[in-house]
């Protein structure tokens, strides 16, 4: 996989594009600063940008925005946000195209976990941090899910599949496709491609309830 790696901080910069080497990606572009990594991807043409949220020069949001300027210009490029704590702004206009994760970074130190997220989203698919997800299905809400439906939803936006969602519930397989039903029910989505439905679900609760 060819990946370019947008983060400010040289020690975390350099350790995680060892990291990804050691494993086999190739390192293609490397930036400190939000506009420095634009211009890196429009060149380099990776198949994954890895980015800090917060860069420089405003350190605030301009990775997230720089993600996004990158989506608009190379639909085609997967987007990995990184961030030190939870930041929600951004997330759900990304995650709504496929091809989009957000782990915080601590994350990265789970090895497997983080390779096998990448890999998700390099195809297509999401990797939402288990964080990210409880900030946003935490919040009080009015709505007709279910708390084990919300557990459900949550375990969806991390990228689990309904095997997996049946193993970290204590679930049977046949248990979690009725909940996953119900809750595609209630959110009134008709039946498409079952991944994009269930992309689209967990948008629907975000968009609705956060």
């Amino acid at each position: 996989m060819r990946i370019v790696i947008g983060e400010d901080s040289t020690l975390f910069r350099e350790g995680l594009a060892s990291l990804l080497s050691h494993a086999g990606h190739d390192i293609v572009g490397r930036a400190a600063d939000a506009s420095t990594l634009v211009s890196v991807v429009a060149d380099a043409q990776p198949d994954l940008a890895i980015v800090d949220i917060r860069m420089p020069p405003d350190f605030t949001d301009d990775g997230a925005r720089a993600a996004r300027q990158i989506r608009s210009a190379q639909p085609e490029v997967a987007i990995l946000l990184l961030s030190q704590h939870v930041e929600t702004r951004h997330s759900v206009e990304l995650v709504s195209q496929g091809g989009f994760g957000y782990l915080l970074k601590d994350r990265v130190l789970d090895v497997d976990d983080f390779l096998e997220s990448i890999a998700r989203v390099a195809s297509g698919g999401s990797a939402l941090d288990p964080e990210v997800v409880g900030r946003l299905l935490g919040r009080p809400t009015t709505g007709t899910l279910t708390p084990r439906e919300r557990e459900v939803l949550g375990l969806m936006a991390e990228g689990c599949t309904n095997v997996g969602i049946a193993r970290r519930l204590w679930l049977n397989e046949r248990t979690v496709e009725t909940h996953v039903g119900s809750i595609m029910a209630k959110l009134g989505l008709a039946a498409n491609m079952e991944e994009h439905r269930r992309v689209l679900a967990v948008l629907t609760y975000l968009a609705e309830y956060s």
